[in-house]
């Protein structure tokens, strides 16, 4: 199979890749137009027509989709095949509570799948390898793409699923699991925990990680790289695009390849939504080009980068783009979940708190932490430990099921948070990212 998955896309030349782009778009914007009313309705209101859409240099004059459009049509008003010909959902945590659901017919499936074993081939995965895959399965992405990938290249597939961290290392070594998948806090953790029982790099067979769903460091590339041995790459993608392996790293780990037949990346400036020349930091927006259920067009994703055609020494011709720096809205990723302050405001609210909170993250032992100082009102205060305590359960709980992750809650007096006078600091993350 050798360094590529599928050559003849990936080391294509610009102006094949460009001419792929050009007629899938027109018919991806002709599907949209004839299959998703939602969609439709915000060309009417843009004034845009299919046939004004004649190539990818048309692209900006389309309308963007953005969570609130998500949230707003949940959770058909999006799709663009009938319920029938899906064939599964996947979902991810949206801004307040309603979930971002994303449908898959097979055909969506089946090239979800490539571009994982896209992601897994530049990992130098072939058929001979035995993968590890610890993202979590079920609704999240994670576990249910790289699974799929790594059947794909004919790897044998541990589907180990997160957490269980003795059994983890138990396959690992038993089934000399030669690459890993799965958050880069966890595969710290991994890495750590076996250091601990005292295995070094040369006993631990795995070789290469594809680590993604999370934002990390150089540094903490380099500290994973050491304790296991391996080469670790990083992995990219949306439950709204389909979930990983929108782009991927390659050998030289300079940035991932965007899967350009799939996807086309603009950099746009946040605040007016002008198009950016290439090389300028702005925010990432992708449009889907095969999707058939799910396809959405000019899809905000609120994260922070860079587009580079520089030539990569791989030899994809793909777009590359730089780690994720940052997000032009308030959603922080702990533990590879994506968490929205206003969803733990909304469980305040609910239990009849005021909205005087502070979210502090923090990564200890390379696991994030969530703790929500709240505010009682002075009706509810009171000094019995007790009472306080079964108040905090009774919150922990709430956030739990509005998160799909545990938060540890601390009530405190009333006007002990800080008040700001402009933007109130609602959150406070002290990761070192």
């Amino acid at each position: 199979m050798g360094r590529y998955y599928q050559p003849e896309i990936e080391c294509a030349s610009v102006e094949t890749l460009k001419k792929m782009q050009d007629e899938r778009l027109v018919k991806q914007v002709r599907h949209v137009w004839e299959n998703v009313p939602y969609y439709r309705e915000k060309m009417d209101q843009k004034g845009v027509t299919p046939e004004d859409i004649k190539g990818t240099e048309d692209l900006h004059k389309l309308p963007f989709l953005t969570k609130e459009d998500l949230r707003l049509a949940y959770p058909y008003g999006l799709m663009g095949k009938p319920l029938k010909d899906c064939v599964r959902i996947q979902s991810t945590s949206g801004t307040t509570g309603k979930r971002v659901v994303a449908f898959y017919t097979q055909h969506d499936i089946d090239l979800w799948e490539d571009c994982c074993a896209r992601a897994i081939v530049a990992a130098g995965g072939t058929d001979e390898d035995v993968c590890q895959v610890s993202y979590g399965y079920g609704l999240f992405t994670g576990g249910p793409g790289l699974n799929g990938g790594s059947h794909k290249v004919g790897c044998l597939t541990i589907p180990t699923s997160s957490g269980n961290t003795e059994r983890q290392i138990m396959f690992i070594q038993d089934l000399q699991s030669t690459i890993l998948c799965c958050t880069p806090s966890y595969a710290a953790y991994l890495g750590e925990t076996m250091k601990e029982m005292g295995l070094t790099p040369d006993q631990i067979p795995l070789k290469a990680g594809i680590f993604g769903a999370e934002a990390w460091s150089e540094e903490m590339r380099q500290d994973i790289q050491n304790t296991l041995g391996i080469k670790a790459y990083d992995i990219y993608g949306l439950t709204e695009l389909s979930g990983p392996g929108v782009s991927f790293e390659c050998s030289e780990q300079t940035g991932m390849h965007i899967n350009e037949d799939h996807f086309i990346a603009e950099i746009i400036d946040p605040n007016t939504g002008e198009v950016l020349p290439e090389g300028t930091k702005g925010e990432l927006v992708f449009t889907s080009l095969t999707k058939e259920a799910f396809p959405l067009l000019r899809y905000r994703t609120r994260d922070i980068c860079v587009l580079s055609r520089k030539k990569c020494s791989c030899g994809r011709t793909f777009i590359k783009m730089a780690k994720p720096m940052g997000r032009s809205d308030d959603m922080l990723i702990i533990r590879g979940v994506n968490v929205f302050p206003s969803q733990i405001e909304a469980v305040l609210i609910n239990s009849g708190y005021p909205a005087n909170y502070q979210i502090i993250v923090d990564r200890v032992k390379n696991s994030d932490t969530l703790d929500v100082q709240v505010e009682m009102t002075p009706e509810m205060f009171t000094d019995n430990m007790g009472e306080i305590k079964k108040r905090q359960s009774a919150l922990e709980a709430g956030m739990r099921s509005m998160l799909g992750i545990s938060a540890k809650v601390v009530l405190v007096a009333p006007k002990t948070i800080a008040r700001s006078e402009g933007k109130a600091v609602r959150v406070i993350d002290k990761r070192k990212i």
